[in-house]
């Protein structure tokens, strides 16, 4: 019995080479989409400063139409943002609507000061917005940051309950 060599006609299939090709071309095409894709901390904080303006306008108006008196509690320090109805004693009580009882910064979130007319540029403690009959008591500039240091402002006006939100830190001018 001879060793008869066989060769297969028609057999298709890629080379090394073209392999290679393809990889080289879809990591070029990774690179360039990846640095356009918005990060996660840039999601929070864009998300963080929609949901504290957007509570900063109900507790306005819901001051002003059910008359129902709010105080905002802003801790610089712990990063934390929640929501007192004061009472007719002067005391505060939790709010009865569920959405001012949840969260408003998100993970990695931070206040990095709050501007107001009455107490200036504040960067430490706990800042207190009233909302009464009036809707927001005074004007406030709130400062979040994410922890990549990417900044948004957060400015409200008493009165005509406008909030606007900024990308970048925006110093009030009082």
């Amino acid at each position: 019995m001879g060793s008869e060599l066989t060769t297969v006609k028609g057999c298709k299939g890629f080379t090394l080479i073209e392999l290679m090709v393809v990889l080289v071309i879809l990591s070029v095409v990774t690179m360039l989409i990846i640095p356009r894709l918005p990060s996660s901390n840039a999601s929070n904080l864009r998300s963080s400063a929609r949901t504290l303006a957007a509570t900063i306008r109900y507790l306005g108006e819901n001051s002003v139409t059910a008359r129902i008196p709010y105080r905002l509690h802003l801790n610089i320090s712990d990063a934390t943002i929640t929501v007192a109805r004061k009472t007719a004693d002067g005391s505060e009580a939790p709010p009865d609507d569920v959405f001012l009882t949840k969260k408003i910064l998100a993970e990695g979130i931070t206040i990095e000061s709050v501007q107001t007319p009455r107490l200036g540029k504040v960067t430490t403690g706990e800042v207190l917005l009233d909302f009464g009959p009036a809707g927001l008591s005074e004007f406030v500039s709130i400062h979040v940051r994410a922890s990549g240091g990417e900044q948004y402002t957060v400015t409200a006006f008493p009165g005509n309950g406008k909030v606007k939100i900024d990308e970048g830190y925006q110093e009030a001018e009082l």
